[in-house]
C-alpha cells in the first residue's frame, strides 16, 4: 500500500544524531582512558582528565548537542 507521505530525513537531525554518537564515544574513551592511567598511576593523564578546562569544554560540547537537537525537533514538528 501507497501512502502520500513522504519519508525525506531532516539533515540537522542526522547531523545532531551523529553528533551525540560522536560525543558518547568521545565520553566513553576518556572513561577508558581514566580507568587505565589510574590503574598504572599515570599522573599526567590523571591530571589531564581531572582538569577543569576539559571539563568545560565536554559541557559546552553537550550544551550545543542539546541546542541542535531542540532545534532539529522544533524544525521536524514544524515542518
Amino acid at each position: 500500500m501507497k501512502s502520500n507521505y513522504d519519508n525525506k530525513k531532516n539533515p540537522l537531525l542526522v547531523w545532531a544524531g551523529k553528533g551525540l554518537k560522536y560525543f558518547l564515544l568521545m565520553l566513553v574513551g576518556l572513561a577508558i582512558a581514566f580507568v587505565i592511567s589510574h590503574t598504572f598511576k599515570v599522573i599526567l593523564i590523571l591530571a589531564l582528565l581531572q582538569s577543569p578546562d576539559i571539563w568545560l569544554w565536554i559541557a559546552r560540547m553537550a550544551i550545543t548537542l542539546f541546542c541542535l537537537f531542540a532545534i532539529a525537533m522544533i524544525f521536524e514538528s514544524w515542518s
